[in-house]
Protein backbone atom coordinates (compact mmCIF):
# COMPACT_ATOMS: atom_id res chain seq x y z
CA UNK A 1 0.00 0.00 0.00
CA UNK A 2 1.57 3.38 -1.42
CA UNK A 3 1.43 6.37 1.29
CA UNK A 4 0.58 9.18 0.25
CA UNK A 5 1.41 12.03 2.37
CA UNK A 6 5.30 12.13 0.98
CA UNK A 7 7.82 9.92 -0.34
CA UNK A 8 8.30 6.55 1.33
CA UNK A 9 11.60 5.39 2.65
CA UNK A 10 13.80 2.41 1.06
CA UNK A 11 16.20 0.39 3.55
CA UNK A 12 17.53 -3.36 3.12
CA UNK A 13 15.66 -3.17 -0.23
CA UNK A 14 12.59 -3.21 1.36
CA UNK A 15 10.39 -0.19 0.77
CA UNK A 16 8.95 1.08 4.33
CA UNK A 17 5.91 3.53 4.91
CA UNK A 18 6.67 6.82 6.65
CA UNK A 19 4.12 5.82 9.27
CA UNK A 20 6.27 1.85 10.34
CA UNK A 21 9.86 4.69 9.66
CA UNK A 22 8.60 6.87 12.59
CA UNK A 23 8.58 3.85 14.92
CA UNK A 24 11.31 1.66 13.83
CA UNK A 25 13.60 4.35 13.14
CA UNK A 26 15.49 4.07 16.69
CA UNK A 27 15.17 0.66 15.98
CA UNK A 28 17.50 0.84 12.62
CA UNK A 29 20.09 2.64 14.92
CA UNK A 30 20.01 -0.16 17.56
CA UNK A 31 20.40 -2.67 14.96
CA UNK A 32 23.71 -0.99 13.60
CA UNK A 33 25.03 -1.80 17.66
CA UNK A 34 23.50 -5.71 17.17
CA UNK A 35 25.71 -5.82 14.12
CA UNK A 36 28.33 -5.39 16.06
CA UNK A 37 27.36 -7.19 18.86
CA UNK A 38 27.14 -10.05 16.97
CA UNK A 39 30.59 -10.85 17.06
CA UNK A 40 31.42 -10.57 20.61
CA UNK A 41 31.21 -13.74 22.71
CA UNK A 42 29.76 -11.92 25.92
CA UNK A 43 29.08 -8.33 27.77
CA UNK A 44 32.41 -6.05 27.80
CA UNK A 45 31.91 -6.49 31.66
CA UNK A 46 33.13 -10.24 31.74
CA UNK A 47 29.45 -11.80 32.70
CA UNK A 48 29.33 -15.30 30.79
CA UNK A 49 26.37 -14.61 28.83
CA UNK A 50 28.10 -17.10 25.96
CA UNK A 51 30.58 -18.37 28.16
CA UNK A 52 30.75 -22.65 27.92
CA UNK A 53 28.26 -23.80 30.57
CA UNK A 54 31.17 -26.22 32.16
CA UNK A 55 33.52 -25.20 34.56
CA UNK A 56 32.77 -22.48 37.65
CA UNK A 57 31.78 -19.72 36.50
CA UNK A 58 27.65 -19.43 35.45
CA UNK A 59 26.17 -18.53 31.54
CA UNK A 60 23.44 -16.36 31.90
CA UNK A 61 20.71 -16.35 30.08
CA UNK A 62 18.74 -13.35 29.82
CA UNK A 63 15.00 -13.26 29.59
CA UNK A 64 12.47 -10.40 28.21
CA UNK A 65 8.61 -10.48 28.63
CA UNK A 66 5.56 -8.37 30.19
CA UNK A 67 3.47 -9.03 33.01
CA UNK A 68 0.72 -10.10 30.83
CA UNK A 69 -1.72 -12.82 31.06
CA UNK A 70 -0.72 -13.43 27.30
CA UNK A 71 3.19 -14.43 28.84
CA UNK A 72 1.74 -16.57 31.39
CA UNK A 73 4.20 -19.59 30.31
CA UNK A 74 6.97 -16.90 30.73
CA UNK A 75 5.16 -15.44 34.56
CA UNK A 76 4.56 -19.07 35.99
CA UNK A 77 7.87 -20.22 34.61
CA UNK A 78 10.12 -17.72 36.59
CA UNK A 79 7.62 -17.73 39.39
CA UNK A 80 7.64 -21.70 40.56
CA UNK A 81 10.88 -22.34 39.05
CA UNK A 82 10.47 -24.31 36.29
CA UNK A 83 12.60 -22.68 33.71
CA UNK A 84 15.73 -22.63 36.13
CA UNK A 85 14.68 -26.64 36.93
CA UNK A 86 15.14 -27.27 33.71
CA UNK A 87 18.30 -25.23 32.53
CA UNK A 88 20.31 -26.21 35.83
CA UNK A 89 22.01 -25.02 38.51
CA UNK A 90 25.27 -23.69 36.17
CA UNK A 91 22.69 -21.43 34.52
CA UNK A 92 21.49 -18.00 35.89
CA UNK A 93 18.25 -16.32 34.22
CA UNK A 94 18.21 -12.88 34.51
CA UNK A 95 14.78 -11.19 33.87
CA UNK A 96 13.63 -7.38 32.33
CA UNK A 97 10.10 -6.41 32.50
CA UNK A 98 8.73 -4.22 29.26
CA UNK A 99 5.18 -2.74 28.61
CA UNK A 100 5.29 -3.64 24.57
CA UNK A 101 6.68 -5.22 21.97
CA UNK A 102 9.21 -2.34 20.11
CA UNK A 103 11.57 -2.04 23.63
CA UNK A 104 12.00 -5.47 23.51
CA UNK A 105 13.19 -5.69 20.34
CA UNK A 106 15.44 -2.81 21.06
CA UNK A 107 17.21 -4.95 23.92
CA UNK A 108 17.15 -7.91 22.10
CA UNK A 109 18.70 -6.35 19.21
CA UNK A 110 21.57 -4.44 21.61
CA UNK A 111 22.11 -7.52 23.33
CA UNK A 112 20.53 -6.55 26.44
CA UNK A 113 18.30 -10.34 26.14
CA UNK A 114 19.07 -13.45 24.73
CA UNK A 115 15.09 -13.87 23.92
CA UNK A 116 11.68 -13.23 24.85
CA UNK A 117 7.73 -13.37 24.96
CA UNK A 118 6.33 -10.88 22.48
CA UNK A 119 3.64 -10.17 20.29
CA UNK A 120 4.00 -11.32 16.52
CA UNK A 121 3.80 -7.90 15.12
CA UNK A 122 6.71 -6.13 16.97
CA UNK A 123 9.13 -9.71 15.85
CA UNK A 124 8.12 -9.10 12.45
CA UNK A 125 9.78 -5.46 12.79
CA UNK A 126 12.43 -6.89 14.66
CA UNK A 127 13.31 -9.46 12.22
CA UNK A 128 12.70 -7.05 9.15
CA UNK A 129 15.07 -4.14 11.24
CA UNK A 130 18.10 -6.85 12.32
CA UNK A 131 18.20 -8.11 8.33
CA UNK A 132 16.87 -11.25 9.81
CA UNK A 133 18.87 -11.65 12.82
CA UNK A 134 15.56 -12.52 14.86
CA UNK A 135 13.34 -15.67 15.17
CA UNK A 136 10.67 -17.26 16.44
CA UNK A 137 11.09 -20.29 17.75
CA UNK A 138 7.47 -21.25 19.69
CA UNK A 139 3.90 -19.89 19.75
CA UNK A 140 2.87 -18.74 23.55
CA UNK A 141 -0.64 -17.79 23.43
CA UNK A 142 -3.78 -17.07 21.06
CA UNK A 143 -6.34 -14.09 21.59
CA UNK A 144 -6.15 -12.34 24.52
CA UNK A 145 -7.03 -9.07 23.94
CA UNK A 146 -9.92 -6.80 23.82
CA UNK A 147 -11.41 -3.49 22.61
CA UNK A 148 -13.25 -1.69 25.81
CA UNK A 149 -14.94 1.87 25.56
CA UNK A 150 -15.04 4.24 28.93
CA UNK A 151 -17.62 4.54 30.37
CA UNK A 152 -20.10 7.45 28.80
CA UNK A 153 -18.28 7.41 25.79
CA UNK A 154 -21.22 5.74 23.55
CA UNK A 155 -19.26 3.44 22.01
CA UNK A 156 -21.24 0.25 20.66
CA UNK A 157 -19.59 -1.00 17.52
CA UNK A 158 -16.42 -0.34 15.78
CA UNK A 159 -17.61 2.37 13.30
CA UNK A 160 -18.32 4.53 16.36
CA UNK A 161 -14.97 4.95 17.17
CA UNK A 162 -15.22 8.49 14.29
CA UNK A 163 -13.69 11.03 16.13
CA UNK A 164 -12.85 9.62 19.17
CA UNK A 165 -9.18 9.11 21.25
CA UNK A 166 -8.13 5.43 21.53
CA UNK A 167 -5.22 4.05 23.07
CA UNK A 168 -2.93 0.76 22.78
CA UNK A 169 0.20 -0.35 24.59
CA UNK A 170 2.04 1.48 22.05
CA UNK A 171 2.31 1.97 18.44
CA UNK A 172 3.97 -0.77 15.95
CA UNK A 173 2.91 -3.56 17.99
CA UNK A 174 0.13 -6.20 18.16
CA UNK A 175 -2.84 -4.45 19.52
CA UNK A 176 -2.22 -1.12 17.65
CA UNK A 177 -2.05 -3.07 13.83
CA UNK A 178 -5.63 -4.82 14.89
CA UNK A 179 -6.90 -1.72 15.66
CA UNK A 180 -6.02 -0.09 12.24
CA UNK A 181 -7.15 -3.51 10.42
CA UNK A 182 -10.72 -2.68 12.11
CA UNK A 183 -10.48 0.56 11.65
CA UNK A 184 -9.96 -0.05 8.07
CA UNK A 185 -12.29 -2.85 7.70
CA UNK A 186 -15.01 0.54 8.64
CA UNK A 187 -13.58 3.00 6.58
CA UNK A 188 -11.80 4.71 9.58
CA UNK A 189 -8.82 6.89 9.41
CA UNK A 190 -6.32 7.95 11.87
CA UNK A 191 -6.00 11.77 12.50
CA UNK A 192 -2.51 11.95 11.32
CA UNK A 193 -3.34 10.79 8.10
CA UNK A 194 -6.81 13.16 7.45
CA UNK A 195 -8.98 10.67 9.86
CA UNK A 196 -10.79 11.36 12.78
CA UNK A 197 -9.57 8.98 15.03
CA UNK A 198 -6.80 9.72 17.53
CA UNK A 199 -4.41 6.71 18.17
CA UNK A 200 -2.55 6.97 21.24
CA UNK A 201 0.17 4.81 22.52
CA UNK A 202 0.78 4.73 26.38
CA UNK A 203 1.46 2.00 28.93
CA UNK A 204 -1.05 -0.42 30.08
CA UNK A 205 -0.85 1.24 33.37
CA UNK A 206 -1.30 4.64 31.92
CA UNK A 207 -4.21 3.51 30.17
CA UNK A 208 -6.50 2.58 32.95
CA UNK A 209 -5.92 6.04 34.30
CA UNK A 210 -6.08 7.30 31.03
CA UNK A 211 -9.70 6.01 31.03
CA UNK A 212 -10.81 6.19 34.37
CA UNK A 213 -10.63 10.01 34.06
CA UNK A 214 -11.91 10.34 30.63
CA UNK A 215 -8.77 11.51 28.61
CA UNK A 216 -9.08 8.30 25.79
CA UNK A 217 -12.72 7.15 24.85
CA UNK A 218 -11.14 3.76 23.99
CA UNK A 219 -8.46 0.93 24.37
CA UNK A 220 -7.52 -2.04 22.45
CA UNK A 221 -5.57 -4.13 25.20
CA UNK A 222 -4.22 -7.33 26.30
CA UNK A 223 -5.27 -9.20 29.19
CA UNK A 224 -5.19 -8.55 32.23
CA UNK A 225 -5.61 -4.85 31.51
CA UNK A 226 -8.79 -5.05 29.56
CA UNK A 227 -10.57 -7.02 32.34
CA UNK A 228 -8.85 -4.41 34.83
CA UNK A 229 -10.47 -1.68 33.03
CA UNK A 230 -13.71 -2.53 33.10
CA UNK A 231 -13.86 -3.74 36.90
CA UNK A 232 -12.17 0.10 37.98
CA UNK A 233 -13.60 2.09 35.63
CA UNK A 234 -17.45 0.77 34.66
CA UNK A 235 -16.20 0.71 30.74
CA UNK A 236 -17.65 -2.29 28.62
CA UNK A 237 -16.49 -4.45 25.90
CA UNK A 238 -17.22 -3.20 22.52
CA UNK A 239 -15.06 -6.10 21.18
CA UNK A 240 -14.28 -9.55 22.39
CA UNK A 241 -11.29 -11.06 21.90
CA UNK A 242 -12.30 -13.93 19.41
CA UNK A 243 -14.08 -11.07 17.98
CA UNK A 244 -11.48 -9.20 16.83
CA UNK A 245 -9.86 -10.91 14.32
CA UNK A 246 -9.89 -15.00 12.51
CA UNK A 247 -12.38 -16.26 15.34
CA UNK A 248 -9.98 -15.82 18.02
CA UNK A 249 -7.40 -18.36 15.89
CA UNK A 250 -4.40 -15.85 15.76
CA UNK A 251 -1.17 -15.36 17.76
CA UNK A 252 -1.08 -12.83 20.70
CA UNK A 253 2.27 -14.00 21.82
CA UNK A 254 5.34 -15.54 20.49
CA UNK A 255 8.43 -16.52 21.56
CA UNK A 256 11.42 -15.08 20.09
CA UNK A 257 15.72 -15.75 20.03
CA UNK A 258 18.69 -13.87 18.41
CA UNK A 259 19.77 -16.13 15.85
CA UNK A 260 23.11 -15.32 18.00
CA UNK A 261 21.79 -17.33 21.13
CA UNK A 262 20.38 -19.82 18.95
CA UNK A 263 23.77 -20.55 16.85
CA UNK A 264 25.45 -20.01 20.45
CA UNK A 265 23.57 -22.10 22.94
CA UNK A 266 21.66 -25.03 21.01
CA UNK A 267 21.51 -27.21 23.96
CA UNK A 268 19.98 -24.48 26.42
CA UNK A 269 17.46 -23.25 23.67
CA UNK A 270 15.91 -27.05 23.53
CA UNK A 271 16.17 -27.37 27.52
CA UNK A 272 14.09 -23.72 27.45
CA UNK A 273 11.51 -25.10 24.92
CA UNK A 274 11.00 -28.06 26.84
CA UNK A 275 10.28 -26.04 29.76
CA UNK A 276 7.97 -23.65 27.60
CA UNK A 277 5.92 -26.82 26.40
CA UNK A 278 5.58 -28.36 29.99
CA UNK A 279 4.35 -25.33 31.39
CA UNK A 280 1.83 -24.75 28.55
CA UNK A 281 0.61 -28.80 29.03
CA UNK A 282 -0.11 -27.92 32.71
CA UNK A 283 -1.45 -24.37 32.39
CA UNK A 284 -4.41 -25.84 30.11
CA UNK A 285 -4.42 -29.22 32.32
CA UNK A 286 -4.86 -27.38 35.57
CA UNK A 287 -5.87 -23.32 34.83
CA UNK A 288 -7.40 -23.52 38.34
CA UNK A 289 -3.61 -23.32 40.51
CA UNK A 290 -1.49 -21.73 37.84
CA UNK A 291 -4.10 -18.85 37.99
CA UNK A 292 -2.68 -18.43 41.30
CA UNK A 293 0.78 -18.63 40.75
CA UNK A 294 0.54 -15.98 37.61
CA UNK A 295 -0.91 -13.95 40.20
CA UNK A 296 1.92 -14.89 42.77
CA UNK A 297 4.20 -13.61 39.57
CA UNK A 298 1.94 -10.58 38.90
CA UNK A 299 2.23 -8.85 42.67
CA UNK A 300 5.95 -9.45 42.73
CA UNK A 301 6.35 -7.43 38.99
CA UNK A 302 3.66 -4.76 39.83
CA UNK A 303 3.24 -4.43 43.44
CA UNK A 304 -0.69 -5.88 43.65
CA UNK A 305 -2.32 -8.76 43.02
CA UNK A 306 -5.01 -9.33 40.67
CA UNK A 307 -9.13 -9.77 41.98
CA UNK A 308 -10.49 -13.92 41.27
CA UNK A 309 -12.96 -12.47 38.75
CA UNK A 310 -10.42 -10.11 37.27
CA UNK A 311 -8.32 -13.65 36.68
CA UNK A 312 -10.95 -15.71 35.57
CA UNK A 313 -11.52 -13.38 32.75
CA UNK A 314 -8.65 -13.14 31.63
CA UNK A 315 -8.47 -16.53 31.32
CA UNK A 316 -11.75 -16.90 29.73
CA UNK A 317 -10.13 -14.71 26.71
CA UNK A 318 -6.70 -17.07 26.58
CA UNK A 319 -5.35 -19.39 24.75
CA UNK A 320 -2.42 -21.12 26.04
CA UNK A 321 -0.58 -22.95 23.25
CA UNK A 322 3.11 -23.55 22.12
CA UNK A 323 1.93 -23.11 18.26
CA UNK A 324 2.85 -19.93 16.57
CA UNK A 325 0.23 -20.24 14.44
CA UNK A 326 2.32 -19.39 11.53
CA UNK A 327 -0.88 -18.34 9.15
CA UNK A 328 -1.84 -15.69 11.11
CA UNK A 329 1.64 -14.56 11.82
CA UNK A 330 1.70 -13.81 7.74
CA UNK A 331 -1.72 -12.59 7.82
CA UNK A 332 0.04 -10.34 10.14
CA UNK A 333 2.57 -9.07 7.26
CA UNK A 334 0.26 -8.55 4.97
CA UNK A 335 -1.94 -6.50 7.44
CA UNK A 336 1.08 -4.23 8.06
CA UNK A 337 0.73 -3.34 4.16
CA UNK A 338 -2.56 -3.16 3.88
CA UNK A 339 -2.83 -0.75 7.14
CA UNK A 340 0.34 1.50 5.71
CA UNK A 341 3.48 0.26 7.71
CA UNK A 342 5.00 -1.25 5.24
CA UNK A 343 4.56 -0.42 1.47
CA UNK A 344 5.31 -4.50 0.25
CA UNK A 345 5.61 -7.79 2.17
CA UNK A 346 9.50 -8.45 3.50
CA UNK A 347 11.02 -12.08 3.11
CA UNK A 348 9.97 -13.90 6.25
CA UNK A 349 11.01 -17.12 4.88
CA UNK A 350 13.52 -17.40 7.68
CA UNK A 351 11.35 -15.62 10.64
CA UNK A 352 10.02 -18.81 11.78
CA UNK A 353 12.80 -21.59 13.61
CA UNK A 354 10.80 -24.21 14.73
CA UNK A 355 13.04 -27.48 14.33
CA UNK A 356 14.54 -27.13 18.18
CA UNK A 357 10.80 -27.12 18.93
CA UNK A 358 9.82 -29.84 16.96
CA UNK A 359 12.66 -32.09 18.25
CA UNK A 360 11.20 -31.00 22.06
CA UNK A 361 8.07 -32.26 20.87
CA UNK A 362 9.00 -35.28 19.24
CA UNK A 363 11.30 -36.65 21.84
CA UNK A 364 7.78 -36.31 24.16
CA UNK A 365 6.15 -38.16 21.17
CA UNK A 366 3.84 -34.85 20.85
CA UNK A 367 2.50 -33.67 16.97
CA UNK A 368 4.85 -31.66 15.83
CA UNK A 369 3.95 -28.23 14.97
CA UNK A 370 4.19 -28.07 10.91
Amino acid sequence: MTEKKGEPSAWGGLRLSKGWMATVGLLLAFALTFGVLAGCGGRENGQATNAPAGGDEKLTIRLGYFPNITHIQAMVGQNDGTFQKALGEQVEIEEKIFNAGPKLIQALLTGEIDLGYIGPVPAINGYVVSNKGLRIIAGASNEGAILVAGKGANIKNVEDLAGKKIAVPQLAATQDLTLRRLMKEAGLKDASKGGTVTVIPAENPDILTLIARGEVDAALVPEPWGSRIIKETGASVVLEADQLWKDGSYATAVVIATTKFLAEQPELVEKWLAAHVELTERINNDPESYKQIFNKQFEKLTGKTLPQDVLDSSFRRLLVTYDPEITSITDFVTLKVATGYLEQEPDISQLLELAPLNRVLRDQGSAEVK
